[in-house]
């Protein structure tokens, strides 16, 4: 029933394996000055990270997970390229862990120490696995003999039991009980987290297993090997698909953020079907918004635009490609979306199993899925004798014009010279200022709902290898230019996800688009890139208020209760970290701004953008469902 099929690794996102793609032969032996080391089990773990080719670990040290510092040092003394990052809160770790991973495709690492360290991580881990990001989460213990003794900060079923905790937002998590047991553990848990549904992994790790000592051997798994994608289609099912495509006359494809793998292949059949496409979310950074087939944002803050291009009744065929089908990005489940022409493409059963009244599922690696589908149709259009046609549309469609504002719910605000700032005025800024290689983040709340319908880079090169003349190939990335986090979506995600984006892409200018609210809750991470030298642009909307909390109680008719904050500098903020800061009160202060100078600053800057507090965001979506719930 399912093939193997050769393919080309040319995606990031399958940089997740990119270290794992080459074949790796065990490392010799560690020495120091041409002696040969002996080795602990925390210098294993240390030589298992190098093979997965992972740059940075994030976390804060402690007593009980010092020996895997230790052995951090050890590692960098003999010329290893395997850093760490300290972070100041566990939470923002993990969240570094998570933008790294988005940014390079490879697993993100966190570490905390036992008891309080480990817990401050659980929301961070939650959100990477509500959001399928591979994560390797490591937590120290306590001495084993000590289990039970009430020892301080013990996490174990007879202290505050801290595996208990994980087990429900983690893809794997196990306590090393034994040194003979890390190695096959760790392997076990490296593949679940890389195994559709991705997320993270918790090993927690006694003092004493770490200090064991290790074989001066080295590594006996070859990762490589083990941790290769699957490259199993059914054919059977792309066959049927093939017959159905060829049956359409009016394709619509819902691109989702699992596309990155494959998103140039995708490209290239959109533009072979001549079939519109739309995004949820977390799939927009992916595409780009000038593209003549692209017709918005379908859920949380989306386009009335893309919601039409499902309704029109002339669609034979949805292809939901590499998609959770979750509240977010299904518009709170509507039925324009889930219906019986929709076919749901995805390599996760999980994500299949929340469209039951599809025509039919695709289950498989999106890269190879599509190109099958791909050469396919194309020895199709061969035999026809319809390249000469084929061409002269695609000419066509390349010169089509397009105006990024058509599909905004206030055009006029879009271009608005009001001050305060009006919040659409500034995803305008935004998009026109930095340069095409910049990685967006917007934080939750009404940071994420603003720049999912407004933020419209220029210049922004489409993902195709395969689009006909004329169009261009996209600066890729693993996670896309527009990094958002949907399901489990706490505030302050983008703050630590943002200085892990930069640690992994240096050479890309970072901006994090947070609120105040996120900005007090978790700015202290501010520092951290402070002192790594990491340049991050955070974008604070300021407008004193938990935004989202105030305009859904005047949206949903609640009382007005507890989303106002005291009036914050956090340009003086920035500056009393490290940073530095810019106070922003219209669009003429933002082209005041030096880009060029803070893009090339070897350290965090801040705007703290005064933002018109009354203006509504879009997330009439979120209200519907909210107020259905309370039916």
């Amino acid at each position: 029933m399912y093939d193997a099929v050769e393919f080309e690794d040319q995606s990031p996102l399958l940089q997740r394996s990119a270290a794992l793609s080459k074949p790796l032969s065990n490392p010799p032996p560690a020495t120091l000055d041409g002696q040969v080391m002996d080795m602990d089990m925390a210098d294993l773990l240390v030589a298992y990270l190098e093979q997965l080719g992972v740059d940075y670990i994030f976390g804060i040290p402690g007593g009980a997970i010092e020996p895997l510092y230790n052995a951090i040092a050890r590692h960098q003394r003999r010329g290893g390229n395997l850093s760490h990052i300290v972070a100041r809160h566990e939470a923002g770790a993990a969240f570094m862990a998570d933008g790294y991973a988005r940014e390079t495709g490879k697993i993100g690492v966190c570490v905390a120490t036992s008891g309080p360290g480990a817990t401050n991580l659980i929301t961070a881990v939650a959100t990477a696995y509500g959001n399928d990001v591979p994560m390797l989460v490591i937590t120290g213990q306590p001495a084993l003999p000590s289990f039970g003794k009430h020892t301080l900060q013990e996490s174990t079923c007879t202290g505050i039991d801290v595996l208990s905790m994980f087990r429900h937002c983690t893809r794997y998590n196990s306590l090393v009980s034994h040194p003979q047991q890390l190695e096959w553990k760790l392997v076990t848990a490296l593949q679940h987290a890389t195994r559709a549904p991705f997320g993270p992994v918790h090993l927690s790790v006694p003092v004493d297993v770490f200090r064991a000592p290790a074989k001066p051997t080295g590594p006996a798994y070859d990762l490589a090997a083990l941790l290769r994608p699957s490259a199993l289609i059914d054919a059977g099912a792309v066959d049927k698909l093939l017959a159905m495509l060829a049956a359409s006359r009016n394709v619509v494809l819902l691109i989702g953020p699992a596309c990155g793998e494959a998103i140039d292949l995708i490209m290239q059949f959109a533009t072979l079907k001549g079939a519109t496409f739309i995004v949820p979310p977390d799939g927009k950074g992916l595409v780009s918004t000038h593209h003549p087939l692209y017709r918005g944002v379908f859920g949380f803050g989306g386009h009335a635009s893309a919601e039409a291009t499902l309704r029109d009744e002339s669609v034979d065929l949805i292809l939901a490609i590499g998609s959770t089908m979750g509240e977010w990005n299904t518009a709170g489940w509507c039925d324009s979306l889930l219906n019986e022409r929709l076919v749901h493409i995805d390599e996760c059963e999980e994500h299949l199993a929340r469209s039951p009244m599809a025509r039919m599922h695709v289950r498989g690696g999106l890269r190879p899925v599509f190109q099958r589908l791909v050469t396919r149709i194309l020895e199709v259009q061969e035999q026809a004798d319809v390249k000469v046609e084929r061409r002269r549309a695609a000419r066509e469609l390349c010169h089509k014009e397009w105006e990024a504002g058509s599909l905004l719910a206030d055009p006029a605000a879009f271009h608005s010279d009001a001050v305060p700032l009006a919040p659409p005025r500034l995803m305008n800024e935004l998009g026109r200022l930095f340069p095409p290689t910049t990685r967006f983040l917007a934080d939750a709340g009404n940071s994420v709902a603003w720049a999912t319908h407004y933020l419209q880079p220029e210049d922004r090169r489409m993902a195709s290898a395969g689009l006909p003349p004329g169009v261009r190939n996209e600066r890729r990335s693993a996670g896309g230019w527009l990094r958002l986090t949907g399901h489990f979506a706490p505030m302050g995600w983008a703050i630590g996800a943002a200085v892990g984006t930069a640690a992994a892409n240096p050479a890309a200018p970072v901006v994090c688009i947070t609120g105040d609210g996120s900005m007090l809750m978790s700015g202290q991470e501010l520092s951290t890139a402070v002192a790594e030298q990491l340049c991050v642009i955070f974008v604070v909307l300021n407008d004193a208020a938990y935004g989202m909390v105030k305009h859904g109680q005047r949206l949903g008719g609640g009382e007005q209760i507890g989303y106002a904050l005291p009036p914050t500098d956090f340009a003086m903020l920035s500056r009393a970290l490290g940073g530095r800061g810019h106070t922003i009160r219209s669009a003429a202060d933002l082209a005041a701004l030096d880009i060029k100078a803070i893009c090339n600053h070897p350290g965090p800057t801040l705007l703290d953008v005064y933002i018109d507090p009354e203006q509504v965001p879009p997330i009439g979506n979120r209200m519907r469902v909210l107020l259905e719930d309370g039916q």
